[in-house]
């Protein structure tokens, strides 16, 4: 399990880290084809205040790799929705990766 983590114009927080690295263990344990997690966070000047923190994670895995971005209020809100989506592309992966 190797995950990197990137900051882009934000400074860097060891409990955020901690925070996506404890939301990414389950995805690391159930499917041990995912080798690698790229980590990215920055901000960006919206008009809205639900959004401007964003989270992008790339995971290294069999075939193309897995994506996801979001944005909202807190890093902390934009890691988990991002997660959660990541786990529905792990699965849809692993559907296709199944001999039948």
């Amino acid at each position: 399990m190797s995950i990197n983590f990137n900051y882009q114009h934000v400074t860097g927080s060891e409990s955020l880290e901690a925070f996506t690295e404890e939301k990414l263990k389950p995805i690391f344990e159930r499917y041990n084809w995912v080798t690698r997690a790229d980590v990215f966070f920055r901000t960006e000047n919206t008009s809205s205040r639900e959004t401007g923190m964003i989270t992008e994670i790339r995971l290294s895995a069999p075939g193309p790799r897995l994506f996801a971005e979001e944005s909202h209020d807190t890093f902390k809100e934009s890691v988990a929705k991002v997660v959660s989506q990541l786990k529905k592309q792990c699965e849809k992966r692993k559907a296709q990766m199944t001999t039948h």
